[in-house]
């Protein structure tokens, strides 16, 4: 075999890593990959997932456009897999598929009242202010106090969106509409809950440290999670993350409303450590009207055990953030229990239960792995699915119809309005120029048709 065909469903990091890592190995054939996104425009995660008022981490958009821009890796925007392309279909035009579909619902928390109006999953929130084509384009924000349940990354996210001021979220690429409910929204107080104490969190000391800075919100510590043991103490000596993040911490401490005391700002965000959440509770009318925690201790070995006493905040909102959860793909197996494709370093497995391989199957990133690490871990994530797709290749399919020019006929054929690199270009910039005109990075458009009709340049007048 002197080609390889090979089909990427899932143009975010994970996928577009994948690709360029395979273009770059070592081989003996020639390659040929084409990226299938279910969305208008790439880039995944980094687009939809991440807060818009973090340039920074949105500069591996950067890294990402290098990749696709060289023109050696074709890109099928707005095809939906399992519905305009099956798994049956891919094996009649490719050698390989990898997937690479991420982790995009949220995980379930499992106590009393998860499901009254006003609990939300944190996923979805993410993906309103993101401007996600297929949510909703309004958000309840009418509660004046609201609980965040986790100590992760996206928990940080969403309790700063919250608590942000929205002229202070203006000039990042926020969709109109959601710049236009921040600014009437009602939240005065955000509490961000997690189990353990505040050396064991898994956010990192840059989303900390932001949280810190923003304007007019009062920052919120309590004393009693600060009576290190000896384990805590040795984490924050032995660990530079954890020292850095521990001096963040320790300087909020400073601040006058350390315990809860009275500041200035209009709004606070308040971090409750060793808070394990325990209930839900309700009004009369099944809506959310306190979170119910169970005080935790350190068990002195970087855990925490449960102390017995309860306590309550009153709260008019819940969302939940203790991680992302990959959702099942048509034909392809799934293990229900962790979220992801079953595999064996990125070699699909037919089964959780199984060791068999499933011949020509791949996953990298959070589908294969689970919705754990940094976006930049998912470079060695896809080195290790590449270098087995490689070492595989006596197992790869025999496509019957491998030409390259098969795929646009067939979705052609099935009336699939796909949109294509050319068209994320026109779509990039006619969001630049309209964020020009503001004085904003960027102004996202947010319906899928839109963004169709520009990829494809099908505007009607």
């Amino acid at each position: 075999m002197s080609k390889l065909r090979l089909a990427i469903v899932g143009a975010g990091p994970a996928g577009i890593y994948a690709a360029d890592i395979l273009l770059k190995a070592e081989r003996d054939f020639d390659v040929s990959i084409d990226l299938f996104e279910s969305l208008p425009a790439p880039y995944g995660l980094v687009r939809y997932g991440v807060a818009p008022d973090h340039p920074r981490i949105k500069g591996i958009i950067n890294a990402l456009r290098d990749v696709l821009d060289r023109g050696d890796i074709r890109i099928f925007g707005n095809v939906n897999f399992g519905v305009d392309i099956t798994l049956d279909d891919l094996k009649e035009h490719y050698n390989a598929v990898i997937f690479a579909t991420g982790g995009q619902r949220d995980a379930h928390l499992n106590i009393p009242g998860i499901d009254a109006e006003g609990s939300y999953g944190a996923a979805d929130f993410v993906s309103w202010y993101d401007g996600h084509p297929d949510v909703p384009r309004s958000w309840p924000l009418d509660a004046s106090s609201v609980a965040v349940v986790g100590n992760g990354n996206v928990a940080l996210d969403v309790a700063r969106v919250l608590a942000k001021h929205a002229v202070d979220m203006h000039v990042t690429e926020i969709p109109d509409n959601v710049h236009d409910a921040l600014r009437d929204s009602s939240v005065t107080d955000v509490h961000v809950f997690g189990r353990r104490g505040p050396t064991a969190v898994k956010f990192t000391p840059l989303e900390l440290r932001e949280l810190g800075e923003v304007p007019n919100v009062d920052m919120v510590v309590y004393d009693e999670d600060f009576d290190y043991d000896e384990a805590a103490q040795a984490a924050v000596k032995g660990n530079k993350q954890v020292m850095v993040m521990d001096r963040i911490l320790q300087s909020w401490r400073q601040r006058p409303t350390v315990n809860n005391a009275p500041g200035e700002a209009p709004r606070r965000l308040h971090l409750h450590f060793f808070a394990n959440p325990v209930e839900i509770r309700t009004d009369d009318q099944g809506r959310v009207a306190g979170f119910v925690y169970e005080r935790t201790a350190s068990d002195g070995a970087g855990g925490v055990v449960g102390t017995g006493e309860r306590r309550e905040i009153p709260v008019q909102q819940v969302y939940r953030a203790i991680g992302y959860f990959g959702s099942p793909l048509e034909g392809v197996p799934f293990d229900e229990r962790r979220g992801v494709i079953p595999n064996a370093g990125g070699r699909a497995l037919v089964s959780a239960e199984s060791d068999e391989q499933l011949a020509g199957v791949y996953a990298t990133g959070w589908i294969k792995r689970g919705p754990v690490g940094l976006i930049g871990h998912t470079k060695s994530d896809a080195m290790e699915t590449i270098t087995n797709l490689i070492a595989d290749r006596d197992s790869w399919w025999e496509p019957t119809a491998s030409a390259e020019e098969s795929i646009p006929a067939l979705l052609a054929e099935r009336g699939v309005r796909w949109t294509d690199l050319d068209g994320w270009h026109r779509l990039d910039a006619h969001e630049l120029e309209l964020g020009e005109a503001e004085g904003r990075v960027r102004v996202k458009v947010v319906p899928r048709e839109d963004m169709v009709d520009i990829s494809r340049d099908e505007r009607t007048a």
